[in-house]
């Protein structure tokens, strides 16, 4: 018996824990800091200048007879397109943060990072500033040029100003982690579970199927990361209606359609109807696999493109198309491969996709549409498309061109307006 308890004491010094659980540990590790810009010199950067050059795509709205082009972050470019075969450009508005827009009536609605403003396009040669909404884009910020995180806290710091910018910078912090150890026969040992690493002559314009911005009767609607604002447009002066609202993960488009709103997001499209306007009223989501995600709406049919890439997530290149006449149970109807789809238009049945250039499908029969392909224009990289009044305006990467679909058996290319420094 003496033996005994001799042996149980001995094996408990063996796996007797250690005095010190924590260890202390530098961890270095590349984040982006936020730039500021104090607010004053930020809202005094508004200027209405000669036509620029355009140096990079963005979104497009399209609105009687003129094209409007956002230069990500800087500004608008306005473009004559009365003759497509022809397009002039004729104005610039340096808006500094601009990324989405949208225009009713006359007046062009833009965001400057956390602000929304407006100008009288009543000569769209001439724009005239109207006004400002401050911080109703509060969470609004500049994107960033390569994949490491951001430091979020400090950009909330509203007391320094706008954020209207990144600087990389390696941080080196001293981290205590919790790691077990125990004694056992090789000496102190750890436990690696616990390891862990830093981690036209209408009165609304056209769109862009990119565009965060849509408006419905008298209300503008825009997405911002996962948030939806309503915005009453009925006055001289928008006002803002109530907070804002969760819509669900990262909403990156929306479009819409009838009295409802169709929004995509990295996991799906999520449906709202708007037939109360000012609430929104949640109806169905249909989700897909990890990818960028724009949809656009005719006739009850939702088509929908998944891209894979550096920003969308998997290695996922999809068409996918879905009955919505039931907005609160959508019925998937057919997905399709494609190459690397982006943006996407559809016009009195025919459908207009970015995917390997431009790809121009009839759709009359989604269930078989690949094998109805009307045309392929391979020659460049498609992002986003306006169908319009048998006009195809397109941006790609290196110009906005333009297409003549009246004979869908012979679509004929008008004009190329180049883009690039």
């Amino acid at each position: 018996m003496k033996n005994l308890s001799l042996l149980l004491f001995s094996i408990t010094l063996l796996v007797l824990p250690g005095c010190k659980n924590y260890v202390d540990e530098y961890v270095t590790y590349t984040i982006n800091e936020p730039v500021f810009m104090a607010a004053s010199e930020f809202r005094s950067t508004v200027a209405v200048e000669e036509p620029q050059p355009i140096e990079e795509q963005g979104k497009i709205v399209f609105y009687n007879g003129y094209l409007y082009i956002s230069q990500p972050g800087e500004g608008i470019h306005v473009i004559d397109n009365r003759d497509p075969s022809n397009p002039r450009n004729v104005a610039f508005i340096e808006l500094l943060g601009n990324a989405d827009m949208h225009v009713r009536e006359g007046v062009l609605y833009a965001d400057s990072y956390v602000d929304l403003v407006w100008f009288d396009m009543s000569d769209p040669a001439e724009p005239v500033f109207k006004g400002r909404k401050e911080e109703v884009f509060p969470e609004a910020l500049p994107p960033t040029e390569n994949d490491f995180g951001i430091d979020y806290a400090k950009s909330m710091d509203k007391e320094k100003g706008i954020v209207v910018g990144w600087k990389t910078v390696e941080r080196k912090e001293l981290v205590r982690e919790y790691k077990p150890r125990w004694w056992g026969w090789g000496g102190w040992q750890e436990d690696a579970l616990y390891s862990s690493a830093p981690s036209s002559a209408n009165s609304v314009g056209a769109t862009g199927s990119m565009s965060r911005f849509a408006i419905y009767k008298e209300n503008l609607y825009t997405v911002m990361n996962n948030m939806l604002g309503i915005f009453d447009l009925s006055g001289e002066a928008p006002v803002k209606k109530g907070d804002n609202m969760y819509v669900g993960f990262n909403v990156e488009t929306i479009f819409s359609y009838k009295d409802c709103l169709f929004m995509g997001t990295p996991t799906g499209m999520i449906i709202y109807s708007v037939e109360d306007p000012l609430r929104p009223e949640y109806q169905s989501m249909i989700t897909h696999v990890f990818g960028c995600d724009p949809v656009v709406v005719e006739d009850d049919i939702a088509y929908i493109t998944v891209r894979s890439g550096t920003f969308c997530g998997q290695d996922a290149d999809q068409l996918i198309i879905v009955n919505v006449a039931n907005t609160k149970s959508p019925k998937h109807i057919v997905t399709y491969n494609m190459k690397s789809p982006k943006g996407l238009g559809i016009d009195n049945g025919t459908l207009f996709v970015c995917s390997d250039g431009l790809q121009v499908f009839d759709s009359e029969d989604p269930a078989t549409i690949m094998a109805h392909r009307l045309a392929h224009f391979k020659e460049m990289d498609g992002f986003d498309v306006i169908p319009y009044n048998n006009v195809l305006m397109m941006i790609a990467e290196d110009g906005i061109y333009q297409y003549d679909y009246s004979d869908v058996t012979e679509i004929k290319q008008l004009s190329r307006l180049p883009i690039g420094k």
